[in-house]
Parts: C-alpha cells; sequence; structure tokens
C-alpha cells in the first residue's frame, strides 16, 4: 500500500467548520460561574438537591439540559426575613 492511500476514513475531533460544540455537562465550578455565586454555595446547593447533579466517581456532573430546565423554572423568592440558611443578617 502506498503512503497516500488509506484502506479506512480519517475521523476527525475537531468539525472543520469551526463550529462550538456545546458540552453536556456543567461542573460544579462552572455552574458557580454561571450563576454569580460562590463555589462553596454552589456545592451546597448541588448536595442538597436543589440543582439537579450526577455524582460519577468523585465528581459531581450537572447536566446541561437539567440546569437550564431547572434554572429556566426558578422563580424570584420573596425578600428574606432575617435569617436564613441558620444564620443572622
Amino acid at each position: 500500500m502506498s503512503a497516500t492511500a488509506r484502506s479506512s476514513p480519517v475521523v476527525r475531533l475537531v468539525p472543520r467548520t469551526g463550529t462550538v460544540v456545546e458540552p453536556v455537562t456543567y461542573t460544579v465550578r462552572e455552574v458557580a460561574k454561571l450563576l454569580g455565586i460562590s463555589l462553596g454555595s454552589t456545592y451546597a446547593l448541588v448536595r442538597d438537591g436543589t440543582i439537579p447533579a450526577t455524582r460519577l466517581g468523585g465528581r459531581w456532573l450537572i447536566p446541561r439540559a437539567r440546569f437550564h430546565a431547572w434554572l429556566d423554572g426558578v422563580t424570584e423568592q420573596p425578600a428574606a426575613t432575617g435569617t436564613e440558611h441558620g444564620r443572622r443578617r
């Protein structure tokens, strides 16, 4: 077989068109940046189930579609009454 002939097609990992491929999942750090809240607060919301997430091995993964569906369904909460998460303001 010559150097120019190939027996199988070439698989490209990066599209030629330059289109951006959206991630299927977010990390907790990425969600914290998207929401503009601290990493610790984001982990707390993930652990208590407020933010939809899946634990895979030692990592939390937030499915992109579920996260955006959850975010679209979040409504504004009334103003805090003085205590939140057991702490006084």
